[in-house]
């Protein structure tokens, strides 16, 4: 007959492998959350009482402005944001609107009643505006047609006399999303615009969200503006560069603007972004740098491989344009500037002289050859006078700032979105474009040669 044994430890401590185990497990976990908490944060507020508001709207259940959201991949955060009290940055950004600091000096506007909206500029006629030293000279900057808009959303617009939030969508291709993080004072001194067309609207209109019989739409922070798309571009990526790149003439009396596309979430307060990322640093505009790519040739590629752009022959004559006249890679040597490829989704503006300047440049370059902004970003930048004083941040704190969502997979009816303008084949690059005066190579080799690291650029 067995002997009862009596221990005063329980059997689970008598192993100690199993002990050494669960001491480990417990302080990685323990490392691991400690880690995530005090480094993913890419910004920092000085106050954390600052005031927020509450949800600013409720959307119904069928409109699904959260699904499919972008997953993102860094978790550290080597160049923080820091925010200062909610309060100063309000009073600041005051005292800019009532002082009108920041007007370093008014571009004139080239005028006209043409048929084309932007006035269809030859090459050396858009490259005869980048050296503005006369400000008496007119720059071609749009509205050569007329704007199809109503007068009481023009009218609102031209009330705005301080910061201004641009998005927009066309094609029904995203969702509209409220920020996040507003201070209490916020909607007194920013204005929030969403243009959109007329199948946006109606899918709006299926959910609920207006109705088409009204004269005026607010969804949330969101004043909705109607553009009639007929009457200006068939590509309605291209109706979206107008508010994109000419949001001072859209909005002219506005001191600061924050571009976001309608696929992001703004997660927080836009006085706080502008005064870190544009006020402190004495910048005209902020902007993210690329994940990926460096060299503007990097995006040009990318953008035929993955068929962003089909027609490959006019992605070619533009790179080779813009070899021709001067297009260099990067390198150390462009400093202050640390990339030549952005991330334009978020796009933060001073308007004044040097931003408004380059916004109307790089809008006659989109007009001229496609909207993939990304592939004049550098050229402009790099030739134009006075220079733009730029910041671009780091992709970290892009994340941070902003939630990024897919594009509308189904449109309000539950079709599958139409992608204008994506079908037909891929109309490849012409063999001559690789020859000058019959010789090889392309204007463009000099450029390859350097950003491949096969020659010095001196």
């Amino acid at each position: 007959m067995g002997r009862l044994i009596r221990t005063s430890k329980p059997l689970i401590f008598h192993s100690k492998l199993l002990c050494f185990s669960l001491f480990y497990l417990f302080t990685t976990l323990f490392l691991a959350l400690y880690t995530s908490l005090s480094q993913s944060k890419c910004f920092f507020r000085s106050s954390p009482s600052d005031p927020v508001q509450n949800s600013l709207f409720s959307y119904p259940s069928s409109y699904g402005e959260h699904k499919y959201a972008v997953s993102t991949t860094r978790s550290t955060c080597s160049s923080p944001v820091f925010f200062s009290d909610y309060s100063d940055v309000v009073k600041e950004i005051k005292n800019c609107r009532n002082n009108n600091v920041g007007y370093s000096g008014a571009l004139r506007y080239m005028q006209g009643n043409l048929d084309s909206f932007g006035g269809n500029l030859n090459t050396l006629s858009r490259f005869s505006y980048f050296d503005h030293q006369n400000d008496s000279t007119e720059v071609p900057c749009g509205f050569l047609k007329k704007f199809p808009i109503s007068d009481s959303d023009r009218i609102a617009m031209e009330k705005c006399d301080s910061v201004v939030v641009v998005s927009a969508i066309f094609n029904d291709h995203d969702k509209i999303r409220q920020p996040k993080g507003l201070g209490s004072n916020t909607l007194q001194e920013v204005c929030f615009f969403m243009f959109v067309d007329d199948v946006t609207l109606k899918g709006l209109e299926h959910h609920g969200l207006v109705s088409i019989n009204s004269r005026e739409y607010k969804i949330g922070v969101w004043r909705i503006v109607k553009v009639a798309k007929e009457n200006l571009y068939q590509n309605p990526a291209m109706n979206g560069v107008i508010p994109k790149y000419l949001v001072h003439r859209l909005f002219p009396h506005s001191h600061f603007s924050i571009w976001i596309d309608a696929k992001l979430q703004l997660m927080v307060d836009p006085l706080l972004l502008i005064h870190s990322l544009v006020i402190s640093k004495n910048v005209d505009m902020a902007i993210s740098k690329h994940p990926y790519y460096v060299h503007t040739m990097e995006e040009a590629m990318a953008t035929a491989r993955w068929k962003k752009l089909l027609d490959v022959n006019a992605l070619k004559e533009q790179m080779e344009t813009y070899c021709e006249n001067g297009l260099q890679p990067w390198s150390p040597n462009k400093q202050p500037y640390v990339s030549d490829v952005p991330d334009s989704a978020l796009i933060l503006r001073r308007h004044g002289l040097g931003s408004n300047l380059f916004s109307c440049l790089i809008f006659n370059e989109l007009q001229a050859f496609n909207p993939r902004d990304q592939l004049p970003f550098a050229f402009v930048r790099d030739h134009m006078k006075p220079n733009l004083k730029l910041n671009m941040f780091e992709v970290e704190v892009f994340e941070q700032v902003a939630v990024e969502y897919r594009h509308n997979l189904k449109s309000s009816d539950g079709t599958t979105v139409k992608k204008v303008f994506s079908s037909g084949r891929t109309k490849r690059a012409h063999p001559d474009l690789l020859y000058v005066n019959g010789s090889c190579c392309s204007k463009c080799q000099k450029y390859l040669s350097i950003m491949w690291g096969e020659s010095s650029n001196d």
